[in-house]
This record gives C-alpha cells, sequence and structure tokens, in this order.
C-alpha cells in the first residue's frame, strides 16, 4: 500500500484531527467573509459557493448517484431538511442577525451549539449526558465568552438582547440539529448524501440571491472575490461538511459538538496571521480554556 493511502486513511479514521480540520477551516471562512467586503455581496457568496458544489461534485459522483437513486428518491425529504438547515439556514439567519446585533454577541451565542447538540442528542438518541461532559462544555463555553468579550469582563456584563439574539440563538438550534440528524442520515455513501443535500441547499439559497438583487445589494464579484469563493468551496462547502460528517460517524453528535468551540479561537489566530490583527493574553486564555474544556469532555467525561 502507498504510504500516502495509509496516511490518508488514517487521517480519515481520527475523529479529532478531522474536527480540528473542520473548525480551522471555519475559522478560516469567518476570515474570508471579512475578505470577501467589496469584493462579493454575502448572498452572492452564499449562493455561488453552492452552485460551484452543485457543478463540480454531481459530475464526479454521477454513477454513484445513479446507482442510488432509488434511496434518495425515498428519503429526499430528509436530506432536503438536512442541507437546508445544515447548509443554508444556519448562514442565512447569521448574516440577517448581524444587521441588528454585534459581532461580540453573534461569538458568544455561538458557542451554545454544543449544548444545543447535547440536548439533541439526549432527546433523539437518549445519549446521557455525563457531569463531566457537562463541565467541559462549560469551560470551553468561558472560553468562547474571552474570546468575544476580548477578555474584557465589563463587555460581558453590558449584553442586552435584541431581536438579532433571538436570530442568531435560531441559527445555532438549526445547526445543532443538522449535526444530531446527519449521524441518521440516508443509507448512502457520504459523498452521494453530500452531493444531495448540497443541491438542495443551493435550491433553496437562489430565492434570497434573488431579493439580494432586488434590493440592489448584490454586485458582481472582483478578481479577489472569485478567488474567496474559491475557497469557500472546496473548504468550507466540501472539504469540512465531508470531514464533519465523518467526525459526528466516529463519535456522535454530542462529543464532536464540543469542537465547534473552537471556531472562536482559530478565527482571530488567522485572523492576525491573514489580516494583521494584533494578538493579545485573552487569545491565549481562550484558547488554554477550550482545549482544557475538550480534553475535559472527551477524556475525563467518557
Amino acid at each position: 500500500m502507498h504510504p500516502t493511502q495509509t496516511w490518508l486513511q488514517r487521517a480519515w479514521g481520527n475523529a479529532y484531527l478531522l474536527m480540528v480540520l473542520t473548525t480551522l477551516i471555519w475559522g478560516g471562512n469567518a476570515v474570508a467573509s471579512r475578505f470577501a467586503v467589496g469584493n462579493i455581496s454575502p448572498m452572492a457568496l452564499t449562493s455561488f459557493r453552492w452552485i460551484g458544489v452543485c457543478l463540480i461534485m454531481p459530475f464526479l459522483l454521477r454513477r454513484q448517484i445513479a446507482a442510488h437513486l432509488p434511496q434518495i428518491r425515498a428519503h429526499w425529504l430528509y436530506i432536503a431538511l438536512l442541507g437546508i438547515t445544515g447548509f443554508t439556514a444556519f448562514n442565512t439567519l447569521m448574516y440577517v442577525a448581524a444587521y441588528s446585533t454585534t459581532a461580540i454577541n453573534i461569538g458568544i451565542l455561538q458557542g451554545s451549539i454544543p449544548i444545543f447538540v447535547l440536548l439533541g442528542a439526549f432527546v433523539a438518541y437518549r445519549i446521557p449526558i455525563g457531569a463531566m461532559q457537562a463541565l467541559g462544555v462549560t469551560v470551553t463555553l468561558l472560553g468562547v465568552a474571552v474570546t468575544a468579550s476580548r477578555g474584557d469582563v465589563h463587555v460581558l456584563a453590558n449584553l442586552r438582547f435584541v431581536p438579532g439574539d433571538l436570530l442568531m440563538i435560531l441559527a445555532c438550534v438549526f445547526y445543532a440539529g443538522y449535526t444530531v440528524a446527519v449521524r441518521s442520515r440516508p443509507p448512502m455513501p457520504q459523498l452521494v448524501f453530500f452531493t444531495v443535500a448540497a443541491a438542495f441547499a443551493c435550491l433553496i439559497s437562489l430565492p434570497l440571491l434573488a431579493v439580494e438583487i432586488a434590493m440592489g445589494r448584490f454586485h458582481m464579484p472582483t478578481p479577489a472575490g472569485w478567488a474567496i469563493l474559491a475557497f469557500t468551496v472546496i473548504g468550507p462547502s466540501i472539504l469540512s461538511q465531508l470531514s464533519f460528517m465523518r467526525a459526528i460517524e466516529l463519535i456522535g453528535p454530542g462529543r464532536a459538538g464540543v469542537f465547534v468551540n473552537l471556531v472562536p479561537v482559530f478565527a482571530p489566530i488567522l485572523a492576525v496571521l491573514l489580516l494583521g490583527e494584533p494578538f493579545g493574553l485573552y487569545h491565549a486564555v481562550a484558547l488554554a480554556l477550550v482545549l482544557g474544556g475538550i480534553f475535559i469532555a472527551e477524556r475525563l467525561g467518557r
């Protein structure tokens, strides 16, 4: 067996490596969103990325898709709901929430996803929530709070909920639901499932793009915008989703959901490297808290 194949097989079976890769790409997506300002409009980026996926994946998997058409037809509604909630609804609600709430609130509320995942896994699969798992989630949430507030306790004390906060909470519920439900996806290869779900995500994003055009907020991507789009198609839209689904298969939704809190840690680190933003002590504290929380939930909470 070729050494490269052996390494890839080991990586594909390592849930922790896959979740680190997933959250690193998601953190990179946050930085890409900042690069996108002035280069490609928000819903154009959302719709075009799924159009790109639908231009690539169905062509590569045309034989597998044809072979699994009976399963696709039998479970099309379930697949559609997963694609809409996990691929479209979360990002759309987050975009809308940003119009009436702050980035600090969004960052903190996004850390609630693991809580909703643990609750959803308990409701759907009766997976118990251990005391150490709950402690681990609490510690990681503290790390998220430190990151979002930049280590300023007064910022946390002055938080106020506005309509955008409620939309962000709803977005987190949607993504947690996707995380829990994808574990029971229909019996078909991962790539086939992802491709079909992405097709539904693409369809539901087109009306949102039409709204952006009607409101006069659409503009064609610049050369930098096309580069950003290419990254979002390959990274956040394909690689991270596949690694995320594989990690859920290996360790379950509850344990995989804890790693989501790495996103608000990776994002500022990448911002320092790529955007030149200053790195503060609170970043180091937040990273220690998040990694410590994952260790508690993963090792001590077993």
